[in-house]
């Protein structure tokens, strides 16, 4: 079993930054897929970006790419999502998902953290 602790999450103004932490525990985690997802008031939950443990390949939605940035700290267990110019469209609860595997999918995640709520203030 892998569970996820999610931090970081907080108010800024638009244009701000925010870094996001998600520390995993449980499991070979270097054989899992983390990813970042966020969910805004009366919407679904939708992937935003992707990094495999192993080599630290990553994933991004179009929406994203250029701002938001997914790391990997292995001797940590902790995966980052570092947000820059963040507008309020970006305001939602964000999640941290594990999944067992390779691939860097949208879909599939067998395990969730807490959800850490960003808002962004226009």
């Amino acid at each position: 079993q892998v569970q996820l602790v999610e931090s970081g999450g907080g108010l800024v103004q638009t244009g701000g930054s925010l870094r996001l932490s998600c520390a995993a525990s449980g499991g070979n985690i270097s054989r899992y897929v983390m990813g970042w997802f966020r969910q805004a008031p009366g919407k679904e939950r939708d992937f935003v970006a992707a990094i495999r443990w192993s080599g630290g390949s990553t994933y991004n939605v179009d929406s994203v790419k250029g701002r938001f940035t997914i790391s990997r700290d292995n001797a940590k267990n902790t995966v980052y999502l570092q947000m820059n110019s963040l507008k309020p469209e970006d305001t939602a609860v964000y999640y941290c998902g594990a999944r067992m595997g390779v691939l860097l999918t949208r879909t599939a995640y067998d395990y969730w953290g807490q959800g850490t709520q960003v808002t962004v203030s226009s």
